[in-house]
């Protein structure tokens, strides 16, 4: 089967199995009576909220609904009346909160609207999150917040009371793989697999679906845990996963990395393969910083996605201890599963999802990611904690 051609509606096309969602925003960009200066998107991970908030600022910059070429435009973040803050580091800085809200009086420089876009608000600190209060409390007319966060929960009651939020639905097994055969033309099972394995998380079940090596990848470190033994072994597969999660955030950076150099030396003037001037060299390494903490949170989100596996894994023991068969995530990997099931008792498999989940905190807190995951597979062979 080959991919479908068809190209997707402009600015809704990607956000994809939210069509109540995207009739509040289509209706609220076109109805000022129904327009908040504030908005909080939240979902699960994978649910679209940064696409759907992309897509909402698009319909809003844009003059009209054929003004196709200023959503292009606006979705590929290049517009100057869009500002997007992504997170980099771990968490949003207080600086760059203040970056923010200088530009959140801006008036538009040609849109309808300048649209602030905050993805991942959860990762505000209470102090950063009041640099925010006054800008949503008094925003300029033509000036629009989107924030995105998983739940209402992880921000502060004071700005949850300045915006009007949208809850995202849970997508099931069977939409995701059906939006996955219907955008990448990949074989139904395929699609079945990878929607299963990503949990429903759209943006890693593409990938699955899309990039073998991806579904290699991690069905080769599941097998690896599953037949880890001895200390020997927890060192090797210890260090193979971080070297995975170390490849894979190199090759997905790789490109996007060289795409900004170009796109700065070009801004420039710098000509490709010219010599680069010395004035220019500080903002090249500006750049480079920042991709480089791009790349260390890419590793670190490639971690975290390994640990999601393993956290299923262990979800599905579980399930297998207590006598269950319904929502298994691993089906290809039954057999393994069942002998750990049969040779486990319930509370030793709690403990290793137990140290699992704190080991994810504890990436997040920037703890070394081998002695991490070599504590996590200590408890794994033991059954205690080291």
């Amino acid at each position: 089967m080959t991919p479908t051609t068809t190209a997707p509606a402009l600015p809704w096309g990607d956000a994809l199995g939210q069509d109540d969602a995207v009739e509040v925003l289509r209706r609220a960009a076109s109805d000022p009576r129904q327009l908040a200066h504030g908005w909080l998107i939240t979902g699960p991970p994978g649910s679209g909220r940064s696409t759907l908030a992309r897509a909402f600022a698009a319909a809003l910059i844009a003059s009209s609904d054929d003004d196709t070429a200023t959503m292009q435009q606006v979705l590929a973040g290049t517009h100057p009346d869009l500002t997007q803050l992504r997170t980099e580091g771990v968490i949003i800085t207080i600086r760059q909160a203040r970056e923010i809200v200088e530009r959140s009086y801006y008036a538009p420089s040609v849109g309808r609207f300048r649209v602030i876009v905050v993805e991942d608000a959860d990762r505000m600190s209470e102090r950063t999150s009041n640099v925010l209060l006054k800008a949503l409390e008094e925003p300029p007319e033509q000036t629009i917040w989107v924030l995105c966060a998983p739940s209402e929960a992880d921000l502060l009651p004071t700005i949850r009371s300045r915006v009007r939020t949208l809850r995202l639905r849970e997508l099931e097994v069977d939409d995701v793989a059906r939006l996955l055969v219907a955008r990448t033309g990949v074989a139904p099972d395929v699609a079945e697999q990878a929607a299963r394995h990503a949990q429903r998380h759209i943006g890693m079940a593409r990938r699955l679906a899309t990039d073998e090596a991806s579904r290699e990848r991690r069905d080769a470190t599941l097998r690896d845990v599953l037949k880890v033994r001895g200390i020997g072994d927890v060192v090797d597969v210890a260090g193979r996963i971080v070297q995975a999660a170390t490849d894979d955030a190199k090759a997905l950076t790789a490109e996007r990395d060289e795409a900004e150099r170009a796109s700065l030396l070009r801004t420039v003037g710098v000509a490709e393969g010219a010599k680069v001037p010395p004035a220019v060299r500080s903002q090249l390494n500006a750049l480079k910083e920042e991709q480089e903490k791009r790349s260390k949170r890419s590793v670190r989100d490639g971690l975290d996605r390994v640990l999601t596996d393993m956290q299923s894994l262990y979800r599905d023991i579980v399930l297998l201890q207590l006598g269950r068969e319904v929502g298994i995530i691993n089906l290809e990997l039954g057999d393994q599963m069942r002998a750990v099931a049969s040779a486990w008792s319930p509370a030793r498999t709690l403990v290793v999802l137990d140290h699992i989940a704190e080991t994810r905190e504890a990436l997040g807190h920037n703890v070394q990611p081998t002695l991490a995951l070599e504590s996590l597979l200590v408890t794994i062979v033991s059954g205690r904690r080291p």
